[in-house]
């Protein structure tokens, strides 16, 4: 057993376990984190992406969750402005619509004004018979609206927020499964396995946080044997990305006859990504695939919107994730809640002694990309009252590794890139900028050439980033590099991603 003893000790390497650690940690709490897989490996890498109110949520009354994610925009904008960016959705309209004018308008003024909009625009109404966003579109559209809201790369914004939570003292472990835990003399007594070597390893600590996502019911039942826990709505999103239908940085936000909507949205400066789906799903959370009949819905849906229609055999990718929503017996998947729950079971609950004396554990439930760090601010409050209050909020002026520059300077951080290594072609310099931001001169250190950057593994990849992803972000194999530090998948051919492959494995044999 580790001699030391944690304050906390996190399941789950998703956005939730991340943010929780990382907060932890600043405030001084010492922090330990087990990812069975590797970071944003689950649902944190099969969202839509967006850093959002919810329009949509306003329909199910959900104020509250829309108020705080409204304010949250801006907030992680300017905590991560290489990561996060401003977006421009272009909603369609057309007489005879699935929603009337005025309820569009209504939702709209609501989401200008619930919360927080300081740099963001505000709604608009837009011409299509003159504006360019209806270019590629059915003549059929004559008016839209045009909102804000935000754009975020998921999987980094899981590993960067790892990222920090370890360099603020943090034990951060992926690919490290728990087996087992148990309350022993006030303590947890947590069994790991470290999934490539199958090394075990027993940690404990005082308090036990479970944010393990859709396995979070397993958890309790492999913690208490609570076979009847269901506090878990599963939810399957899927998603697929084409050769990009329009030009321009604009998204397009679709509604279907169905009352369902999804996004059309530039995605990696050459494709468009198209979704989600809403479904309810009952397998192992690790086999979710698309299905033929979501690949069916989201082309028929995007082609009622298209001029030239979304087919299967323009689909270059697909992913798909599941949601864990907190179960609130809604009758349709679209209708479960969004919102987070928070349940602590320990000290606090205690009705007799030895339930009182009893290690605490915070089940994490439910949550999106865009409340992440509230609720990590929210599980604070509740890990306080069960352990002790250790610092104060911190994380509302923070910044996230590589975004410390202003909210709205992301093209001075691009030109200053560019200056220090002349040698960059502008699109290589900001994507760099984009995944790294002021760390990318870290990456570069003292390239004067291409040449300086190491083996050549396709499209703009070089081994002085991948060397930077194995050594600060925990990158292990190629596709940890390709799909989720990167989407450079999209780019490689399989050749190239084999060859990539194989110098990581070697790396790690000689290592």
């Amino acid at each position: 057993m580790g001699s030391q003893t944690f304050d906390l000790f996190v399941i789950g390497g998703g956005i939730n376990g991340c943010g929780i650690a990382r907060d932890a940690a600043g405030r001084g709490y010492s922090v330990a984190l087990a990812e069975m897989n590797d970071f944003a490996s689950g649902t944190s890498s099969g969202a839509t992406k967006l850093i959002h109110g919810g329009l949509r949520y306003l329909e199910h009354y959900e104020f509250r969750l829309v108020r705080e994610s409204l304010m949250e925009r801006e907030v992680l904008w300017a905590m991560a402005p290489h990561i996060i960016w401003p977006m421009r959705f272009v909603l369609p309209y057309h007489k005879g619509g699935i929603r009337p004018a005025w309820l569009i308008r209504l939702g709209l003024f609501l989401y200008d004004h619930l919360g927080g909009r300081k740099l963001l625009p505000p709604t608009s109404v837009l011409d299509m018979r003159r504006d360019p966003a209806a270019k590629p579109l059915k003549a059929l559209f004559t008016k839209a609206f045009e909102y804000s809201d935000g754009w975020v790369d998921d999987a980094r914004m899981v590993v960067l927020n790892a990222r920090d939570a370890a360099d603020k003292g943090a034990l951060i472990m992926p690919r490290t499964k728990v087996v087992s835990a148990r309350r022993e003399n006030g303590l947890w007594i947590i069994e790991t396995v470290d999934t490539l070597s199958g090394r075990s390893e027993t940690h404990q600590a005082r308090m036990l946080v479970n944010a393990a996502g859709p396995w979070v019911d397993h958890v309790i039942r492999a913690a208490f044997g609570q076979n009847e826990a269901r506090h878990v709505r599963l939810v399957q999103g899927s998603h697929i990305v084409v050769r990009k239908k329009f030009d321009g940085p604009k998204a397009y936000f679709f509604q279907n006859p169905d009352n369902r909507i999804i996004f059309a949205i530039p995605y990696e400066d050459d494709f468009t990504l198209i979704g989600t789906t809403d479904r309810d799903y009952g397998g192992d959370p690790k086999d979710v695939r698309i299905s033929a009949e979501e690949t069916d819905y989201l082309c028929k849906a995007a082609s009622e919107y298209f001029k030239e229609p979304v087919r299967p055999e323009d689909i270059v990718w697909t992913y798909s994730a599941v949601r864990p929503l907190f179960d609130d017996g809604a009758s349709k998947a679209q209708e479960a809640t969004r919102d987070y729950v928070l349940k602590l079971e320990g000290p606090s609950q205690g009705k007799d002694s030895s339930e009182a004396n009893a290690a605490p554990l915070l089940n994490v439930f439910g949550g999106k990309l865009t409340t992440y760090r509230r609720l990590s601010e929210h599980a604070l409050e509740k890990i306080g009252e069960a352990i002790g209050v250790k610092g104060s909020p911190w994380t509302a002026k923070s910044h996230l590794p590589g975004g410390d520059f202003p909210a709205q300077g992301f093209e001075a951080e691009v030109a200053k890139l560019q200056a220090a290594y002349p040698f960059l072609a502008p699109a290589h310099a900001r994507r760099l900028t984009r995944r790294y931001g002021t760390k990318a001169t870290i990456l570069l250190g003292k390239a004067a050439s291409t040449a300086d950057l190491g083996r050549h593994f396709g499209s703009d990849l070089y081994e002085a980033e991948v060397r930077y992803l194995m050594q600060h972000e925990w990158a292990f194999t190629a596709e940890d590099v390709l799909w989720r530090r990167s989407k450079k998948g999209l780019y490689l051919s399989k050749d190239e991603a084999a060859a990539l492959e194989s110098f990581l494995q070697a790396e790690r044999i000689a290592a």
